[in-house]
């Protein structure tokens, strides 16, 4: 039997791997007074050289931002050289979720008026100014071009050339008349997840269990615009225009289970499939959504990340340090918002995905 495609990707993502930051560090970062003391901690961990790079231009959460996501960018980039010839098409097909990111922030800061200065930092970016995510579509110039478009029709019009712009167009009249980015942003999100789930077949019949994750976590987006919706009083047509197929859960299911009256109802009908119990005793006192989004994706690491470990040398691998290098840039992220916002180390722990 020759060797696998998988070994050298296993072998180098493994070396890389001891840098994740382990749970005493974290519990030592909430017990960091306040962001800077948390930057000055991240100093030793390999946090450190992008900390260095952007402390000229950034200072405090800004500055945690950028290394944040320049520093995912940077991983990310070693994922796709480390992935085999047969597994780079799906590693860059679900890494392209960084572009929608982008696109969305942008879209949203035009509506909203703000400007390029105030919207770069909080991009998936690898410079001082914004570029997409090294493994998606749209490369650094031309997302430099997008930023600096006046309108959303500009940017839509601007990413015609791509994928993406096709999706956004067909939407554009309505978002015209209505000023809802939502149905533009769904059809992205759905075109997204349909061609991460082809581009998952074939490969060694291993790749299974990666799939119901991905179907896993189009349920997580379609049962929390679920809630939302509900603590809004959107109508039902509404609501299933904003909805991605694809999932474990159907669209018409989802929409029966939306007939109910309120938020509780909605999670007794689907607590089977993601046991938030408890997670409803939290969201009747803080009334968060958080709580569930939390719980949920608490669920999907246990009952499906984690079974990629035991995958070896497959595309399972892959997916699995993918998986822990998001948590890890989730975990840090919400550490910073809860001591920017003097929330109690307790509360901030809560939110943590272990």
């Amino acid at each position: 039997m020759g060797t696998s495609p998988y070994s050298s990707s296993f072998g180098r993502l493994q070396s890389i791997s001891i840098n994740f930051l382990k749970p005493d560090f974290l519990e030592t970062l909430l017990k960091a007074n306040d962001v800077n003391e948390m930057i000055k901690l991240l100093e030793s961990t390999w946090y450190g050289e992008e900390i260095k790079k952007a402390a000229s231009v950034y200072q405090g959460p800004a500055l945690l931002e950028v290394v944040l996501n320049r520093h995912l960018v940077e991983i990310n980039k070693i994922i796709l050289e480390a992935a085999p010839f047969n597994g780079k098409n799906a590693v860059r097909a679900y890494l392209s979720k960084w572009d929608l990111y982008n696109i969305e922030l942008i879209l949203s800061s035009k509506i909203m008026g703000r400007a390029i200065t105030e919207t770069e930092s909080m991009l998936v970016s690898s410079r001082n100014v914004p570029a997409g995510i090294a493994a998606g579509n749209i490369p650094h110039d031309d997302i430099k071009i997008i930023l600096s478009e006046s309108g959303v029709e500009g940017v839509v019009n601007k990413l015609a050339k791509y994928g993406y712009g096709v999706e956004l167009m067909k939407h554009l009249d309505e978002f015209q008349k209505t000023g809802d980015l939502g149905p533009m942003m769904s059809a992205l999100h759905e075109s997204y997840y349909q061609k991460l789930l082809e581009s998952l077949k074939f490969f060694q019949g291993d790749e299974g269990s990666i799939r119901e994750l991905i179907r896993a976590e189009i349920d997580k987006k379609n049962v929390l615009n679920l809630m939302k919706a509900k603590e809004s009083g959107i109508e039902k047509e509404m609501v299933a225009r904003h909805l991605v197929e694809g999932g474990q859960i159907s669209s018409k299911e989802l929409l029966d289970i939306y007939e109910v009256k309120d938020v509780a109802e909605i999670i007794g009908k689907i607590d089977s499939r993601f046991k938030l119990t408890e997670a409803l005793e939290l969201y009747k006192t803080s009334k968060s959504l958080i709580d569930f989004e939390i719980s949920i994706t608490q669920f999907i690491n246990t009952t499906y990340v984690k079974k990629l470990r035991n995958i070896a040398l497959s595309i399972g691998t892959i997916f699995y340090f993918i998986f822990n290098a998001e948590n890890e840039h989730d975990n840090l992220k919400r550490i910073t918002y809860g001591k920017r916002y003097n929330l109690s180390i307790d509360k901030i722990r809560k939110t943590l995905l272990i």
